[in-house]
């Protein structure tokens, strides 16, 4: 049974090039959206993935914590086991506003989707690996398998296997906003700064079960987000924006994640991975 990846929002932009890359990894996908379910699209994504098997699609919200268990039990049905949750599906206020016209209906609905939604997905999902955890190591112990006590294992200096890879894996995918001023979109920025600390919270709480969190932060990347503003971006860039001139892609983000997904890094948690160009480096 291939890897089990659960990718929020993972239909279109940043979080469709994070599905194409997972799948040609060799995870299995179930992709999370609000939209119909998109028949040509999922087609697509199976003939590319050798079968119907490896994807999934479930209608709902993250914004409804109601949705949360039937995306994650729908993917433990189908394949019994859970490896990697992209928080990825995000939103823009629908109208930019100046802070001092802002309304706290686009507030309520920008942190709805953007850090509500992540932050009790992340729980649903952390419960239920730990569930499947405690319930294999169960099955084992009755088979009669041994696992090493502490002090019977070796020491680190007689080690030479690479570390043992995470239970499972989270990725909040955030914003260079978490961090970056934008005085037209302040409900934007505070969900995002707000994932950002979400990740650091749950790193720590979910360290001891086996799961690490990881941020990976998008600079300016082209997807149907930043349609509206590309002649704004396209003069910034050109103005020497970020060091790596030009415009990120969906493949950039995609590349971040999977890099985290690999499980070559079970040393590290809660760390941020930039994908912005160089955007977040301070220049004189």
């Amino acid at each position: 049974m291939p890897p089990v990846a659960l990718v929020t929002g993972g239909n279109r932009g940043i979080g469709l090039g994070i599905t194409r890359r997972l799948l040609t990894d060799g995870f299995a996908v179930s992709i999370l959206a609000t939209r119909e379910e998109p028949a040509d699209l999922l087609a697509e994504l199976r003939a590319d993935a050798g079968g119907d098997d490896r994807v999934r699609y479930v209608r709902g919200s993250v914004a409804d914590l109601h949705d949360h268990a039937r995306y994650v039990d729908d993917a433990v049905d189908a394949w019994g086991r859970l490896d990697l949750l992209v928080n990825n599906a995000g939103v823009a206020p629908t109208v930019r506003s100046d802070l001092l016209d802002a309304t706290a209906e686009s507030f309520d609905r920008v942190l709805g989707i953007n850090l509500r939604g992540p932050y009790f997905l992340t729980q649903t999902f952390a419960r239920r690996v730990v569930e499947l955890r405690d319930k294999a190591a169960a099955n084992r112990a009755e088979a009669g398998d041994v696992v090493p006590r502490p002090e019977d294992r070796p020491a680190p200096a007689q080690e030479e296997s690479a570390p043992t890879a995470p239970v499972a894996t989270i990725v909040n995918v955030s914003s260079i906003s978490a961090t970056t001023v934008s005085t037209n979109r302040g409900d934007y920025c505070v969900s995002k700064a707000g994932v950002a600390m979400a990740t650091q919270l749950w790193a720590v709480r979910l360290a001891p079960e086996g799961i690490v969190v990881y941020e990976v932060r998008p600079g300016v990347i082209a997807t149907d987000m930043t349609a509206g503003v590309t002649q704004k971006y396209d003069e910034m860039i050109e103005n020497g924006l970020a060091p790596v001139n030009r415009w990120g892609r969906p493949a950039d983000v995609a590349g971040a994640v999977a890099i985290l997904a690999s499980g070559q890094t079970p040393y590290s948690t809660g760390e941020v991975f930039h994908v912005d160009g160089g955007m977040h480096i301070p220049v004189l």
